[in-house]
C-alpha cells in the first residue's frame, strides 16, 4: 500500500483509530448525524471521523470488518443519500462491521477521499451511484486488495462489485402511480445527471404513465447536480406554473428535497419517493415511494468479503427478490387506486405490464 500522502489524511488514521476506542467502551453510543469535511467549500479532501454506524465493532470469525461510504450530497437530505447511509447502516448493523462516511465530496475531490480510506485499510468502500464510476475503477486499480461496491454500477473486476437495482422496474412503478394519480395529465420527472440508470427510468416512467393515460404528457429536466436543493424548487416551480404538473418523481436526491418545497401546500400536487419509504399515511406530499432495500444488496457484499468471494460480479435488485417494493401509501390516495396500482405492480413483477 501507498503512504498516507497528506498531513490531514495521518490526522485521519488517529481520529479514527481514537474512535474506535470510544465506541468499543461505549457500546449504546447513538451514530453522530453531524456531516464532514470534504466538501466543495471547504476545499478538503481527507475523509473526517464520524461515529461508526453500528455501536461498536464487532468481529466476524475472529476479524473486525469496516465499511466507508463516499457520499457527493448530504446523509441529511431527505433522500437518496440519508437512505443510502442508513443501508450501509443497517447492513454493518446485522453483519457486526464498523461504518464510516465522508459526505458533501466535490466531484474533483471523490479519488482522493476514496484512496484516503484505502490507506487507513478499510475492508469496503461504498460508492452509492454511477457518477462515482472513474474514480472506483482508479483507485481500485492502485488497491487491489481493498473491495469496493458501487451503486447504479456496470463495472465488474476482482475487487469491484455492481450492485444494481432494476431501474426500469423503478421508472415503471413510478409512472403507473403517477399515471393513476394526475388529475392535470401533466407529469413531471428530475434528473440529478444524464446517467444511464436515470435516464432508463425516466424513458420508463414516461412509457408506464401513457400506458395509463395515453394522453398523458412528461415534462423533464436535469439539474445537473445531486445536492441543489434550490435547484430542485426552481425546476418544480416552473413545471408547475408552466405545464400544470401534479405529479412529480425524481432521481436527483437532495434536489428531490426542492422539488417537493415547489409541491407543499399546493392542494392535488404530490410527489413520488426513492429509494427509501419516505412518507407516511398522513404525509401530504409523498404519496408513496419507490423503496430499494439497498441495505440487503450491501450485506450480500458483505457476505462476500467474509467468504472471500468478493468481487467480479453484479448484484441485481428488483421485484422477484424483495429488493424492490411498495412504500406506504399517503391517505391522498384512494384505496381503488392503491389496489389497482398494487395489481399493476404484480404485472410488473411478472413482466407483462410493458411487453
Amino acid at each position: 500500500m501507498k503512504k498516507l500522502r497528506t498531513p490531514a489524511a495521518l490526522l485521519m488514521a488517529a481520529l479514527l483509530a481514537a474512535a474506535s476506542l470510544s465506541a468499543c467502551s461505549s457500546p449504546s453510543a447513538a451514530p453522530s448525524a453531524g456531516t464532514t469535511a470534504a466538501s466543495s467549500d471547504a476545499g478538503s479532501s481527507a475523509p473526517e471521523t464520524t461515529a461508526p454506524g453500528t455501536a461498536a465493532a464487532e468481529t466476524t470469525a475472529d476479524k473486525s470488518y469496516k465499511i466507508a461510504m463516499v457520499l457527493d450530497s448530504s446523509i441529511s437530505d431527505g433522500g437518496w443519500g440519508a437512505s443510502c447511509y442508513q443501508a450501509m447502516v443497517n447492513a454493518a448493523a446485522e453483519s457486526g462491521w464498523e461504518t464510516v462516511y465522508t459526505d458533501n465530496v466535490a466531484t474533483a475531490d471523490y479519488a482522493t477521499v476514496m484512496t484516503d480510506y484505502a490507506e487507513l485499510g478499510y475492508d469496503l468502500i461504498f460508492a452509492p451511484g454511477n457518477q462515482y464510476t472513474d474514480a472506483v475503477k482508479q483507485v481500485a486499480e492502485e488497491y487491489p486488495e481493498i473491495k469496493f461496491i458501487l451503486l447504479n454500477g456496470t463495472v465488474e473486476t476482482e475487487n469491484i462489485t455492481s450492485v444494481l437495482p432494476d431501474a426500469k422496474q423503478i421508472g415503471y412503478m413510478a409512472g403507473a402511480l403517477a399515471g393513476l394519480m394526475s388529475k392535470t395529465g401533466n407529469i413531471g420527472f428530475i434528473g440529478g445527471m444524464e446517467l444511464d440508470t436515470t435516464k432508463a427510468k425516466l424513458e420508463c416512467y414516461e412509457k408506464a404513465a401513457q400506458k395509463i393515460n395515453p394522453d398523458i404528457k412528461v415534462s423533464s429536466a436535469y439539474a445537473g447536480s445531486f445536492s441543489d436543493t434550490a435547484k430542485g424548487k426552481e425546476i418544480a416551480s416552473s413545471m408547475i406554473s408552466t405545464y400544470d404538473v401534479d405529479i412529480m418523481f425524481g432521481d436527483a436526491s437532495a434536489v428531490d428535497t426542492g422539488a417537493r418545497e415547489a409541491l407543499a401546500g399546493q392542494e392535488g400536487r404530490y410527489d413520488i419517493g426513492q429509494p427509501g419509504d419516505l412518507g407516511s399515511a398522513d404525509h401530504e406530499v409523498i404519496i408513496s415511494s419507490v423503496v430499494t432495500d439497498n441495505a440487503a444488496l450491501v450485506k450480500a457484499c458483505m457476505e462476500d468479503v467474509e467468504k472471500g468471494t468478493f468481487g467480479g460480479r453484479t448484484i441485481y435488485g428488483d421485484l422477484s427478490n424483495g429488493c424492490l417494493s411498495v412504500g406506504t401509501f399517503s391517505n391522498q390516495v384512494p384505496k381503488e387506486i392503491q389496489d389497482e396500482y398494487l395489481k399493476i405492480v404484480e404485472e410488473i413483477k411478472a413482466g407483462i405490464f410493458i411487453q
